[in-house]
């Protein structure tokens, strides 16, 4: 048999206890004289001899009772450095306890000549043991802190709460209460009048919004917290819109759903971001139809690691597909995909395959095997100056890959095929959009040859995507700028990855055949408003702590991006931020010829074929 190893004996904890026993003694002692004297007004000469008979001959019993009483009630095994409601109610249930006790004994030594003692004496007792015990659970929490805070006292961070409601409170309550942090809040912000002048944790709400900018000031405030997870995305703009001009580091909690879920606390904090200055309420989808139309299918995405395709994974996984097949080149991001998913959806029939769009037996082995029912297509060379550089690449993997794929898909049996554009295939001015607006001309045209609905769904830029100019600008800001702004008047459209991701599902699920769903993607936004948003975001000056460079225009870049053709046109779908665009009528024969002398001039590593895709996309215009 395995012999047991006996625990080291802890001699501190030891001494703590004898500590904590030793004065719990002279507490139960000390209330028992304290509240018979209460009880004559604190007049020794006045308490009878009969009162006080009773106490002293019952006190020895009491306290070996009571200290019994205590123990069963752990007040010798919390951790009183963390102390907090439940041990407040363990202190006074004892105390109670040992007062019903205490009150029940000394019946025992009444007489004819000596009395019970009267009955205001039990309150007192239970007064004056509650206060002692709490003083020496508690003050060691309370000296604790003290010790904490002045060793912080250098470090201190000042900070203003935005939001007098629950999820206020409770991070105002964990930050004051913590012996750990290095925050101190100066005041409150609430839009509520009725809250005015009031305190949250001995913390002053100071007044409405129209005070945020004032009583940063006044306050030395290096840090705002928004704890507002019920206001509206508008409502959150417009205080952040008057944060900014703070210098501030912000921060905010997620959403409504945290409070719901009681996840409020300090950890729960998130950084504001430039989505949040959007200004736009969450985009709605119907799910139903979605579900509807993936759940017990095969679906296959195709560039599945990149930003786009992995998050086409994670939401298509939540709809219950029959199997998830995931295709990629680039096996670390992949990788990354799978194990998320595998720990999300463990029951999820999910296969990760390595291949390139590029190899034909490749992806017609895929098809033939898997023979899916549904397929995304987000594989493609997206970054337009790179593209610029290396223009065969991107017709070989962006066209042909394409080309390829819906072959392959057609030849399987696949049922719908829904390939991801771009707002660059609308008069593009690089070969990234060049190559998208013949990849959707290849939909188009397959889709009146086989009976597979071939879709493509265009949207314009994703916020915090692969090659985007939000990581960028959050890296040079890390670095201590510049961030640099290829030019002062450049605009984009911009959409978060789960709303783009979401309304090419819902398109998916309207398909019918050789559309061109067009996201519906807001306002236009400004990239130099863009990086001085983030820059103030983080809680600098914009040209003082950090500045902003212009460098110009890169090799196909233009200082606008268009949605739709103007030849197109376009029809209203039953989400309003989906919209169809008519297709445009070609000469097949042309073009597959066009195509097969393309895919020669790439195979010869041609210099130029700019021309060529020209004659192909007669609204490419090269800047090069």
């Amino acid at each position: 048999m395995k012999k047991k190893t006996r625990k080291p004996f802890n001699v501190k904890l030891f001494y703590r206890r004898t500590c904590l026993i030793i004065y719990d003694i002279i507490s139960i002692v000390l209330a028992s004289y304290l509240a018979i004297l209460a009880r004559y007004e604190f007049h020794v000469d006045t308490i009878p001899r009969y009162f006080m008979y009773p106490i002293e001959m019952f006190m020895p019993v009491n306290i070996v009772l009571t200290l019994l009483i205590f123990y069963i009630f752990r007040l010798y095994s919390s951790l009183w450095a963390f102390a907090g409601e439940t041990e407040l109610q363990n202190i006074i249930l004892s105390c109670l306890l040992s007062t019903f006790v205490d009150g029940i004994g000394m019946q025992f030594f009444k007489s004819a000549t000596y009395q019970a003692v009267p009955r205001s004496y039990h309150l007192f007792y239970m007064f004056f043991l509650v206060t002692c015990i709490f003083a020496s659970r508690f003050s060691y929490r309370f000296f604790r802190s003290l010790k904490h805070k002045q060793k912080n006292k250098k470090n201190l961070i000042s900070v203003m709460v935005i939001g007098a409601g629950e999820a206020g409170n409770v991070i105002i309550k964990e930050i004051v209460n913590s012996n750990f942090s290095t925050m101190v809040i100066k005041c409150v912000i609430d839009d509520d009048k009725g809250k005015w002048g009031r305190y949250i944790q001995g913390i002053k709400v100071v007044g409405g919004r129209d005070k945020i900018v004032e009583c940063a000031d006044i306050y030395e405030v290096d840090e705002i917290i928004v704890a507002l997870p019920s206001a509206s995305r508008s409502e959150i703009k417009e205080i952040l819109e008057i944060c900014k001009d703070t210098n501030c580091k912000l921060r905010s909690l997620p959403g409504m759903y945290q409070l719901v879920n009681g996840e409020v606390n300090v950890s729960k904090l998130r950084d504001v971001e430039v989505e949040d200055l959007l200004g736009r309420d969450p985009i709605s989808v119907d799910m139903d139809s979605i579900l509807g139309y993936v759940q017990g299918k095969v679906v296959l995405v195709t560039g599945g690691g990149g930003s786009i395709g992995s998050e086409l994974c994670r939401q298509i996984a939540t709809h219950k597909p029959k199997r998830l097949v995931i295709v990629d080149i680039y096996e670390n991001s992949v990788y990354d995909v799978q194990q998320e998913l595998k720990q999300k959806y463990p029951d999820l029939d999910l296969v990760v395959l390595i291949a390139s769009v590029r190899n034909t037996n490749r992806m017609n082995y895929i098809f033939s095997k898997y023979k899916p029912h549904i397929v995304y297509h987000a594989a493609a060379h997206k970054h337009v100056p790179l593209m610029e550089d290396s223009p065969t690449e991107a017709i070989k993997n962006n066209v042909f890959g394409t080309f390829k794929t819906a072959q392959a898909a057609a030849m399987s049996g696949v049922q719908r095929f829904v390939m991801i554009s771009t707002d660059k295939a609308v008069n593009p001015t690089n070969i990234m959009g060049a190559s998208k607006r013949i990849c959707e001309m290849i939909i188009q045209t397959f889709d009146k040859h086989y009976d597979t609905e071939f879709v493509a769904v265009r949207f314009g830029n994703v916020l915090g995507s692969n090659g985007s100019v939000i990581p960028l600008f959050r890296k040079q800001i890390a670095a201590g700028g510049p961030v640099t702004v290829t030019h002062p008047d450049i605009i984009r459209y911009f959409m978060t990855i789960p709303e783009a991701v979401s309304l090419v599902l819902q398109a998916g699920a309207y398909a019918k055949g050789g559309e061109i769903f067009v996201l519906d993607m807001g306002e236009p936004v400004k990239i130099l408003t863009l990086a001085e948003n983030l820059i103030k975001l983080s809680g600098y000056r914009v040209g003082e702590d950090i500045k902003i460079e212009f460098t110009g225009l890169r090799p196909g870049e233009k200082l606008y991006e268009e949605l739709l053709m103007d030849e197109e046109g376009m029809r209203d779908t039953a989400n309003k931020m989906i919209h169809i665009g008519k297709p445009i009528e070609l000469d097949e024969q042309e073009f597959f010829c066009q195509l097969k002398e393309l895919k020669d001039e790439c195979q010869l590593e041609s210099s130029n074929i700019r021309p060529l895709i020209r004659k192909i996309v007669p609204t490419y215009h090269s800047q090069t």
